[in-house]
């Protein structure tokens, strides 16, 4: 070990940028292990000694203007330069892709595309209003959603990041704004923990840090994928503050601070955490196998690494356990095989500009890919470094491609949608090489000719390839020809003195232009991509504003719901309030899914999204009694935001919960391949239907088919048809549109008219594709019989109501016997008694909460508890144990003396 190493691991002190360690942690590793990594005259960037000759290759030559070795201690917010300026760089150049982009707030474009308009914009508005006390629901229960949904596995898989308080910071008008701002604080977040991690890694200047950490969080996987999937962005977090982690347990460091971030990390979001800690598990792996420590000194790092990442996920395990049960009772998505890209796809995602879902975007700029291309030449780092790191990112590269480790990378689920959700890991392991091979001084001459040649390889193989954009070449050949000019600046300091700090800066400012400049136009291009394909999810705007206050002026919750009807978008309730069927969720129950669905209800994304049904059966139901209707009263501007046209209907329903006297809870659904119109009346209890035997059909003229069927004089013609697409006309009214078709997507029942005097009702069909029918897909609504029945069910029904979080209280007429069927999906989680009774797991009546009834009970009491809470809490309760036996024996062994210096001083051993 060198005199200067000993004398700083003697002190505590740092090897790089800043800060305090202890020997075998940042740099990394004691001055053997240095050694090791720089080759055998020390650090790389503190090679005094080495020369041309040096086993460890040729010596970097210094680079005037910036200090060689290690940074004076006292330099006042040193650590803290290359986060801070990572963080910032990285806000402004997000935010200039969007202005570039013309996309909100910057223009009045909306991001609201896909998912991010449906399901992260409205749970967002929702984790907001219960925040501030102003939902029907708690953090158990949603009464919105699904007629009553699992809120706590919703919030774990959407809300449950630190950032989403800062919605707390907007007024309730802004919040795409504060959604926005959540996304921008993520990534400036992940900018600055990889720019902490590198100098960690090994010593090096600060602004090249800050410049890769920008390129980490600015990779293509986050303006490609995760910009629009906010809850993603923590693991773009996770991963280099778990690399953290490992270097903490390496060096003995940190024991309490390490499963906390663990912790963290899993409960902002287990789904992309998982990915984040194994690639964790890669760099851990990699610093073990190039470090010049013993086997038991690896090995000890190993284990305190395990205990770490097993104690944090246990921490986080009340809210892990929850959502892994709410997810196996899911409704389900179809099986996916997953097929691999062909390479030259692969290649051409590392340029600037390209976009797809169905290849890996990996994307991190010309100027950090360049760097990274340079590590296996360079000789200036040891080989067994250079190698093994250039092995660990070929084999994560392949390992993307392979199907057995690409369901590894997503715990054995091949995911519906983008398939390569993993590859933030592999852009971090690709700027890591970056920062290896460039901290100690820029590259050689070899081994950019090496970099250049890959470079070259890469993007004529990429040539043709459709993800490629017009903007893309230009934009690699402005930043390539930036580089370049940035090492010629960096060549000609070498050789001339007098721009030893001109030359040098210059460098540094044409590196942030060329990767700021390329990430810009890069996010630009890739969100005018996207918009240009899909941009249906509206901005929030006067149609929503209408909607809320005719639904907050009507809202009688829990005496019957509200339902608000279908506003642009999705998860409308979440935004506009009431308590309707729509939900949109990855946890939506195959319940819920399976009941609607049965009942005639339309969904999209593979039955996890369904939609309101405005039929005044299911109303009677479910106590549906007021419906929204609002349509756009005008065809919007460009610049200007729809309004719509608001009607609000009551309706005589019955209350929440019902008596059905005689009537035994059955514990299956609806028969299979029952009309929709068959299990209305039979969770109704009455006939309210006229449904005819299989329509007689006609081939009319260019492709239309003629339904004719008999019904009685004035009732509601329902046409049912979940897999139809096309038109349905009914004599001379109005088409009426049905969506349905793919299997992603079912129909809605749908009303056509008023059987004419005749009874005779002809149905012209102009279907969009294939004709798919059920065998009856017409049912005549008698509205008399329906009357009777909501009569009935009302005369027997509760008297009152109460909700109260995620309880529910019904009084009762007396001496009521049969069953009290409770109008909410009997999803996983609820529990009810009658009367004084134990509360016991609620039964089920054709998918609704059923209470058995003696006569004797004047009450019904149930209450929801989502399942997996009371065994997560044990793990996370035992998991806290351990963490609080593991401060205790830390200090113990600080009062003994048997813990190294470095370890007991605050700012590095203390936790």
């Amino acid at each position: 070990m060198p005199p200067a190493a000993d004398t700083a691991s003697a002190r505590g002190e740092d090897a790089h940028d800043g800060g305090t360690t202890a020997p075998g942690a940042a740099g990394g590793d004691d001055g053997r292990s240095r050694a090791s990594e720089s080759g055998p005259h020390g650090p790389a960037g503190d090679r005094r000694s080495a020369g041309p000759s040096s086993p460890g290759g040729d010596p970097p030559a210094p680079v005037p203007g910036v200090p060689r070795g290690r940074p004076p201690r006292n330099a006042p917010g040193a650590p803290w330069r290359a986060p801070t300026a990572a963080a910032l760089l990285s806000c402004l150049v997000f935010c200039l892709g969007g202005l570039l982009a013309g996309s909100y707030p910057f223009g009045p474009t909306t991001r609201n595309t896909v998912d991010l308009g449906q399901q992260y914009l409205p749970f967002h508005a929702y984790w907001r209003r219960l925040l501030l006390g102003e939902t029907d629901g708690d953090l158990f229960l949603n009464w919105n959603s699904g007629f009553g949904s699992n809120f706590l596995g919703d919030y774990g898989t959407y809300l449950s990041s630190p950032f989403d308080l800062m919605v707390l910071l907007f007024p309730a008008d802004r919040i795409e704004l504060a959604l926005y701002a959540v996304t921008v604080a993520k990534i400036s977040a992940a900018a600055a923990a990889m720019a902490l991690l590198l100098p960690r890694l090994r010593p090096g200047p600060w602004p090249v840090a800050a410049v890769l950490g920008t390129a980490y969080a600015l990779c293509g996987w986050t303006l490609n994928y995760a910009a629009t999937v906010p809850m993603w962005l923590d693991g773009l977090l996770a991963f280099p503050l778990l690399c953290l982690v490992g270097e903490w347990a390496r060096a003995g460091r940190r024991p309490l601070l390490g499963p906390l971030v663990v912790a963290i990390a899993w409960y902002a979001n287990f789904y992309t955490a998982y990915m984040a800690t194994v690639g964790a598990a890669v760099v851990l792996f990699v610093r073990l196998c190039t470090a010049d420590d013993g086997a038991r000194r690896r090995l000890a790092g190993l284990l305190r690494a395990a205990r770490s990442v097993l104690v944090g996920i246990g921490l986080a395990a009340p809210l892990i356990v929850v959502i892994f049960l709410a997810t196996r009772v899911a409704q389900p998505t179809p099986e996916t095989s997953f097929t691999a890209v062909p390479w030259p796809e692969v290649f051409a995602r590392l340029l600037p500009a390209t976009a797809s879902v169905a290849s890996p975007a990996l994307f991190i700029g010309t100027p950090a890919l360049a760097l990274a291309l340079t590590l296996p030449f360079n000789r200036a780092v040891a080989a067994g470094v250079r190698w093994a790191w250039t092995a660990a990112i070929c084999l994560v590269a392949l390992s993307m491609q392979w199907e057995p480790t690409h369901l590894l990378w997503h715990a054995g689920a091949s995911p519906n949608g983008i398939p390569y959700r993993q590859t933030f890991v592999l852009c971090g392991l690709l700027l890591i090489a970056a920062w290896l091979s460039t901290a100690s001084g820029p590259p050689r001459t070899p081994a950019l000719l090496g970099a250049g040649t890959l470079l070259t390889v890469l993007t004529l193989s990429s040539l043709g390839n459709p993800v490629v954009d017009r903007w893309t070449y230009p934009a690699f050949a402005a930043a390539l020809a930036l580089v370049v000019l940035a090492a010629a600046a960096l060549l000609l300091a070498r050789h001339r003195a007098a721009g030893a700090r001109v030359l040098p800066a210059a460098a540094v400012v044409l590196l942030v232009l060329a990767q700021a400049g390329e990430t810009a136009i890069t996010g630009a291009r890739i969100e005018r991509q996207q918009l240009s394909r899909v941009s249906w999810s509206p901005r929030l705007g006067p149609w929503h504003t209408d909607t809320a206050e005719a639904t907050a002026s009507k809202d009688a919750w829990p005496r019957y719901r509200t339902d608000p009807g279908e506003v642009p978008g999705g998860n409308d309730v979440l935004l506009v309030g009431g308590q309707g069927a729509d939900y949109y969720s990855s946890l939506t129950s195959e319940v819920l899914s399976g009941t609607l669905t049965s009942l005639g209800f339309g969904s999209y994304a593979k039955g996890r999204h369904p939609v309101s049904l405005d039929n005044p059966v299911t109303d009677a139901l479910f106590s549906v009694g007021t419906r929204i209707r609002s349509t756009p009263s005008a065809p919007p501007r460009t610049d200007r935001l729809p309004e719509a046209a608001v009607t609000v209907t009551d309706t005589p329903v019955p209350p929440l919960v019902t008596v059905r006297p005689g009537l035994r809870p059955t514990a299956h659904g609806f028969r299979h391949g029952a009309s929709a119109f068959d299990n209305q009346e039979a969770l109704l209890g009455a006939d309210v239907y006229e449904v005819p035997a299989a329509p007689r059909r006609a081939n009319g003229p260019r492709g239309a088919v003629t339904l004719t069927v008999g019904c009685p004089a004035g009732a509601q013609v329902w046409f049912w048809a979940p897999r139809y697409r096309g038109t349905a006309v009914l004599g001379d009214r109005r088409p009426v549109a049905f969506a349905g078709g793919p299997p992603s997507v079912m129909a809605p029942m749908g009303r056509l008219g008023t059987v004419p005097d005749s009874g005779e009702v002809r149905i012209v069909l102009r279907p969009a594709g294939k004709l798919v029918l059920p065998e009856r897909p017409v049912g005549c609504l008698v509205e008399e019989r329906l009357t009777t029945a909501v009569e009935a069910a009302t005369a027997t029904g509760a008297t009152s109501v109460r909700t109260s979080g995620h309880t529910l209280t019904a009084e009762l007429p007396p001496g009521s016997t049969g069953t009290a069927v409770v109008a909410v999906p009997r999803i996983s989680g609820w529990t009810c008694a009658a009367g004084d009774a134990d509360p016991v797991p609620a039964r089920s009546h054709l998918g609704l909460i059923a209470v058995p009834l003696d006569g004797t009970q004047t009450t019904v009491g149930c209450s929801f508890r989502p399942p997996g809470l009371r065994l997560g809490g044990a793990v996370g309760a035992a998991a806290l144990l351990c963490l609080l036996a593991t401060a205790l024996r830390h200090r113990f062994l600080r009062r003994t003396g048997r813990v190294h210096p470095a370890c007991t001083s605050g700012t590095s051993g203390g936790n």
